[in-house]
């Protein structure tokens, strides 16, 4: 996933490079973006994530006696595409949304990876992982690390004290939701507001309910517009998000707040003595001093639990939605290869995983690297998980995803206009090509 401050799905920002190089032995290849003897991978993922896979990466070149050159840079989605024009590329970009590797392969300039990377390396990866970077039958994008949004928080003292139980499908969130708030407090943590993006959580709701209700086939058609953005289905999930969240009562603040109070607050009133709220649904990112409390964050096993976003029906389909960093080939020289070869291996987080947010594409990693309990529950919910699918928002093309979907649901969570005006304005924003 790229982390956004505030937001992923934000595209702003002047591209910056912060190049992180490490000459290990001179060896043949490399892209027309740096040395030719040299390696160079550009990525944009969270910085203590970046400098875990770093660190993985450059130990595994130096015993293939190959010199990599690894940058983070700022707003690659952006950056990426400049150079694709100018004839100027790494040999490797890690690019956080599946609409852009599909527009650098339609540029012809992405390698295929099937042959590239070894077949057993992908047998264990959560199902929907390979799909989010194939196109045209050919896998184009290799996911690395992985964030996860279907995730629900709670003060874990005060949930546990209260006699709460984690629900397993939508019916018994209903119900929990129920039972907070007839014991006096407002169940949900929820707020909109985000600079120029405001309006995302609640896209966020929607594409997890979609799923829900759907499944993982409907949930594509519907991001690919392979059906109307105001199908049925839509509605359904409109409605039990107005249900859930935005009911007299049911959160913090009330809905009149929700457009004007910063989704990094939401939460705060969790924190009280008495909690002014009980459940947060947010993506694992939220999990750090930049956005909790420091004291919550320091002991996060004693203060904060996790449960993934329930299932439609008991049995059913359970698929989590979120976003990570997709490995693109740029260049085919063979040292560029035998790097992808290993960034497709589980133990490319051996080194991120102690220190970050890093989560394993890889149902074989070894969860007890993961710093806390809280986090190897995180990868449990997307182990798991029935699909993974990539978040709706970032696959969308940008005037919806990033546009009217934002602000019609900002326009329905205000009640300036209704649910079924909101989805029809969406669906008529949609680009005709």
């Amino acid at each position: 996933m790229q982390q956004k401050s505030p937001r992923r799905k934000a595209v702003v920002g002047v591209a910056v490079a912060s190049a992180m190089s490490l000459t290990l032995a001179a060896c043949g290849g490399g892209g027309s973006g740096g040395d030719d003897s040299t390696v160079e991978i550009w990525s944009s993922t969270d910085p203590l994530v970046f400098e875990g896979l770093k660190k993985s990466i450059e130990a595994e070149a130096e015993k293939e006696g190959i010199t990599v050159d690894v940058q983070r840079v700022t707003d690659i989605n952006t950056v990426i595409m400049t150079k694709i024009q100018a004839g100027d590329v790494p040999d490797i970009a890690m690019i956080p949304q599946p609409g852009v590797v599909a527009d650098i392969v339609d540029r012809g300039a992405a390698e295929p990876l099937d042959d590239v990377v070894d077949q057993a390396d992908l047998e264990d990866m959560v199902p929907g992982t390979l799909e989010a970077g194939t196109f045209e039958d050919q896998l184009y994008g290799l996911l690395v690390s992985m964030n996860l949004k279907s995730l629900v928080y709670y003060p874990k003292k005060a949930f546990e004290q209260a006699g709460y139980k984690a629900p397993t499908t939508l019916a018994e969130l209903e119900q929990l939701t129920e039972q907070i708030k007839s014991d006096g407090t407002p169940p949900w943590c929820f707020t909109i507001a985000s600079e120029g993006s405001t309006g995302w959580p609640a896209t966020d709701w929607m594409e997890d309910l979609v799923a829900r209700y759907g499944g993982p086939d409907v949930y594509q058609q519907w991001v690919s517009h392979e059906i109307p953005f105001n199908d049925d289905v839509v509605v359904q999930a409109g409605e039990e998000f107005e249900k859930l969240v935005l009911a007299e009562g049911n959160a913090a603040g009330g809905r009149s707040s929700m457009s004007s109070t910063d989704f990094g607050k939401a939460d705060d009133p969790m924190w009280d003595a008495k909690p002014g709220c009980m459940l947060l649904k947010q993506g694992n990112f939220i999990i750090s001093p930049d956005f909790l409390p420091a004291d919550v964050v320091e002991n996060v096993d004693e203060n904060i639990g996790v449960f993934g976003f329930p299932a439609e029906e008991a049995g059913g389909e359970s698929p989590v939605v979120g976003g990570g960093d997709l490995a693109v080939l740029m260049d085919d020289n063979e040292d560029a290869k035998k790097i992808m070869a290993i960034m497709a291996k589980a133990d490319i987080g051996l080194e991120a995983a102690p220190e970050s947010s890093f989560l394993s594409p890889h149902t074989s990693f070894d969860v007890s690297l993961y710093p806390s309990e809280l986090t190897r529950q995180t990868a449990d919910v997307a182990y798991s998980a029935s699909a993974f699918l990539f978040d709706g928002s970032d696959v969308m093309p940008g005037a919806v995803g990033a546009g009217s979907f934002w602000k019609e649901m900002t326009a329905f969570i205000s009640g300036s206009q209704d649910l079924q005006t909101s989805l029809d304005n969406i669906e008529s924003s949609w680009p005709s090509s």
